[in-house]
């Protein structure tokens, strides 16, 4: 009995450590818009690419390019760790990403990993390979004669939040790209709908949906004051939808168990 105690746990550390944190799946999920029928918006986060993960970060792109995006958007944390030993160099990341395809662009917000190592450079750097970095700020797509506002705030733990700068001038349709989902109650709260009332979709990562998520218990640990309310998925709160995503990499720990990897396919209908 003790022996196939232990081949369990071999097998479980194999499984959580290596195998499941490399499977790679698709999301997809449909948003009722008619001014945006047939966009179809590919959504990731929390790259998190390690040094040797190079290879790794090559398949995400190549599976990213594989869903025909019209649109990506990404909501931070390029990087990992709080040191640049930790992380592949943001130059090469940057590179990498560039390589990506889509019709109107690649827009981003910065999580914390990326402020904790160097927010301006990180930004610099993906800005100059064609990517749109938002912080406090918004950016009009113009789609089939109509109008998207990518708007995007920055990292709720490092930096300030300004909402109303943010959503400056935009109309309905606007999407909202915030690092950390604890952002969503300002959207949902009933006293904030005159500012808030034009954003139609929030999106979200930092949590990773928990990575290690236990059968019929869920994420035994969800970065978030609100525990494992904003753990991943989509959530709607009087009338407005956020959707948070498992994200891609792993932070603390490179560990997944019941949670894996994820690129968000959206779909306006």
């Amino acid at each position: 009995m003790y022996k196939y105690f232990i081949v369990i746990l071999i097998l479980l550390a194999v499984w959580t450590f290596f195998i499941e944190p490399n499977i790679l799946t698709i999301t997809s999920f449909n948003v009722k818009n008619k001014d945006l029928k047939g966009l179809k918006v590919v959504f990731v986060g929390d790259f998190h690419v390690k040094p040797n993960q190079r290879k790794n970060l090559i398949k995400v792109v190549n599976k990213i390019n594989d869903q025909h995006p019209d649109l990506i958007l990404c909501t931070g944390d390029f990087v990992s760790g709080r040191k640049e030993k930790n992380t592949l160099p943001i130059e090469e990341i940057s590179k990498e990403l560039s390589k990506l395809k889509s019709k109107y662009g690649f827009y981003t917000v910065l999580g914390n990993h990326d402020w904790w190592q160097d927010g301006e450079k990180i930004g610099h750097e993906l800005e100059k390979h064609g990517i749109i970095v938002l912080g406090n700020e918004n950016k009009i797509i113009n789609i089939n004669g109509k109008k998207l506002y990518i708007a995007g705030v920055e990292d709720l733990s490092t930096r300030y939040i300004d909402l109303g700068k943010a959503l400056n001038k935009t109309s309905s349709p606007t999407i909202l790209l915030t690092h950390s989902p604890d952002v969503f109650p300002f959207i949902s709260k009933q006293e904030n709908q005159e500012l808030t009332k034009k954003v139609d979709l929030t999106l979200a990562g930092h949590t990773h949906g928990g990575q290690v998520r236990i059968p019929f218990v869920g994420p035994l640990i969800v970065p978030s004051d609100y525990g494992k309310k904003y753990a991943n998925g989509l959530i709607t709160e009087n009338g407005k939808q956020m959707f948070v995503t498992k994200g891609i990499g792993t932070s603390i720990l490179p560990v997944r168990f019941n949670c894996m990897p994820e690129i968000v396919v959206i779909n306006f209908i």
